[in-house]
């Protein structure tokens, strides 16, 4: 038979074996935090930047903080993610007037009416930003592709093929009312 202090002598070493693997364990676990909140803070970061260069006016856009707490960042991003006057393209209905799109949708429905109204087919975000007078790299092309991507969701435009836009039926040109 073990004696008393034999047992607790391996007790003792079992729970300072099982204190050392739980002590490596919550190591990793912290680095691990570290690691995915500075990946964290780098997407934010990320995020932010694309914001600005895609933003409708002008790019200037709503500065978000960085923060550490997650339910300060969703205050954030409610205040950044609010309508700014015409940053919203609503959805298009008959008699709905191109003035309650900011100029940039504006011009961009005014270079496919131009096109139509000519019999020219649909245009691609390149030919646009040539069309536009832009230097066509991708940022730009980008930012119209996502523009021209809005426009389709909300039913102003038309992608009869993937790239290639036209106005959707129905929608003509801004003097029209429509």
């Amino acid at each position: 038979m073990p004696s008393v202090v034999g047992l607790l002598e391996q007790h003792e070493l079992a729970a300072r074996r099982r204190v050392d693997g739980l002590r490596e364990e919550a190591d990793r676990i912290q680095a691990e935090l570290a690691a995915a909140e500075l990946e964290w803070q780098e997407w934010a970061i990320a995020r932010r930047r694309v914001d600005t260069v895609l933003a409708p006016d002008d790019g200037a856009a709503a500065e978000a903080e960085v923060t550490a707490d997650p339910r300060d960042a969703e205050v954030q991003s409610t205040l950044r993610d609010a309508a700014k006057p015409k940053s919203q393209v609503p959805v298009w209905h008959q008699g709905l007037a191109w003035s309650v799109l900011s100029v940039d949708y504006q011009r961009i429905l005014t270079a496919l009416a131009d096109r139509a109204r000519l019999h020219q087919g649909p245009l691609t975000c390149q030919e646009m930003a040539a069309v536009f007078g832009m230097e066509v790299v991708p940022a730009r092309v980008e930012a119209l592709r996502s523009k021209a991507k809005r426009l389709v969701a909300r039913g102003w435009l038309a992608e009869q093929q993937p790239g290639r836009f036209t106005l959707a039926a129905g929608v003509t040109g801004p003097g029209d009312g429509s």
